[in-house]
């Protein structure tokens, strides 16, 4: 996942664009980067941030970035923001992006005798590929469109060019884009929380496939937006910061309402409710409400020194990471039946050694409530599970067990009223190591959203979508 934010100012842009784009922090680990126009002269900074947080990697920056507009961009995955100069003009472009075709497309423009010329860990970079396609186009929404056209995936993007940011989302809107105004200064961003206290408010959401100019003059439509939206359920599950915003709906208030809807038809005997921290505060909080049951927190996490930014690439050693973060309360657990709350179950192993944990602390049953349906199907459209094909997902696994090695009949496993479905959460319950373990449904998660199931992309959870 990545996450990007921009600035157009009636003055020098770079503190904004700073605590802007530092705002981003939960949507990557890996790479950041920040660039501004000053008149004509452009300046462009990117470090890796595998090891350290964006503040104090580029603190040392500030002094040299002038100008009135920037984009900067926290990236799970590539390098950016890339900087080219073509027919077009000079401009630096950002994205939240998921190329399923760039062999194809990368071929392409070597053919039309186009180069690449970042490179991010070994293979061609995605957004120096998008900004290649652009170019072809005779202006900037006829290249944005070749990007919508071509493209297999999804791809939302900012353009910064020495006047102003042009912003174009997803064609089938499933990354969002928000802007926020103060006075005649704009903020353009994937989450709205980060601006707001830089003094901004929301003024609009860009629609899918819409692309706007933003410049100190106004935001200026240049195509309109599509009716289709496919926006994807996962930002409010569990991408999204809790006050954030998507479609105009609060991250935080979804949670919550999973979790109530939860709890309002659970009739599991426990002492008290407890969310799995930190994604599954707002979905525990609405448990307690809906099942009447106190809250509490029989698990915590340290921060002060185990942040997201620290996650390290390494699968054992992520998971290591990821228990050292949390620390069971003995006192709360000791011979009570407690319900843990979280967002969702991916490969299993970690939920799997967080409850042998809680076992050990005293725990005397533990009952784990997912917000979301079991994911059946690996992301193709977002970077969300970039690292995990179906095959590491661990409702594939068991249902190549109970379907004997075969992959099929995957219709039976997405609808929570056949046995099929039962057999598979049992398995995984078992897996687990759970005294009982249930989920939400589609349903639940469409209801909780607020919006029709054919604006939300379920994907992952029914292979329902449309679109490339």
């Amino acid at each position: 996942m990545s996450g990007f934010f921009g600035v157009v100012s009636e003055r020098p842009c770079i503190t904004d664009l700073f605590y802007g784009t530092d705002y981003h922090s939960h949507l990557g680990t890996k790479r950041a980067g920040m660039a501004t126009f000053d008149g004509a002269q452009a300046h462009q900074n990117i470090h890796n941030i595998q090891n350290s947080h964006f503040r104090p990697k580029f603190m040392k920056d500030l002094d040299e970035m002038k100008g009135n507009v920037g984009i900067g961009v926290i990236s799970d995955t590539e390098a950016q923001p890339v900087m080219v100069n073509s027919h077009l003009g000079r401009f630096a472009i950002a994205t939240v992006s998921k190329i399923n075709n760039i062999d194809e497309l990368e071929q392409d423009c070597l053919q039309k005798h186009q180069q690449f010329t970042d490179l991010s860990i070994g293979r061609t970079n995605p957004t120096e590929l998008v900004a290649l396609q652009i170019t072809q186009g005779k202006d900037f929404v006829e290249g944005i469109e070749n990007v919508y056209n071509r493209v297999k995936g999804s791809c939302t993007m900012l353009i910064l060019t020495p006047t102003g940011i042009i912003a174009a989302r997803d064609r089938y809107g499933r990354t969002p884009i928000v802007i926020g105004r103060r006075g005649n200064d704009y903020a353009i961003a994937s989450e709205s929380h980060s601006y707001v206290n830089l003094g901004y408010e929301t003024c609009r959401f860009v629609g899918p496939g819409e692309i706007v100019r933003v410049t100190t003059e106004g935001i200026e439509v240049m195509r309109p937006a599509e009716k289709k939206l496919q926006i994807c359920s996962f930002l409010w599950i569990y991408y999204g910061y809790p006050c954030t915003e998507y479609e105009g709906i609060n991250a935080e208030e979804v949670r919550y309402n999973l979790g109530r809807l939860m709890g309002l038809r659970d009739d599991v005997a426990a002492d008290f409710v407890s969310p799995i921290p930190d994604s599954g505060i707002g979905m525990a909080l609405g448990y307690s409400n809906g099942r009447q049951i106190p809250y509490k927190r029989g698990l915590l996490k340290y921060t002060p020194t185990w942040s997201r930014s620290f996650m390290p690439v390494n699968q054992a050693d992520r998971a290591l990471v990821a228990k050292m973060k949390l620390i069971p309360s003995r006192a709360m657990l000791q011979g009570k039946e407690v319900v843990f709350c979280d967002d969702s179950i991916v490969r299993g192993t970690q939920l799997r050694d967080n409850v042998k944990m809680l076992y050990d602390y005293g725990a005397k049953s533990v009952h784990v409530r997912i917000s979301c349906p079991p994911l059946v199907h690996g992301c193709t459209f977002l970077n969300f599970s970039e690292s995990k094909t179906d095959r590491e997902l661990i409702t594939r696994r068991v249902i190549e067990e109970l379907e004997g090695g075969t992959v099929r009949n995957l219709e039976a496993y997405h609808d929570a009223s056949t046995p099929e479905y039962a057999k598979m959460v049992e398995v995984i319950r078992r897996h687990v190591g759970v005294d009982t373990l249930k989920f939400n449904t589609i349903d639940d998660v469409c209801e909780a959203i607020g919006l029709p199931k054919d604006h939300i992309c379920t994907h992952c959870f029914d292979s329902s979508s449309y679109g490339d």
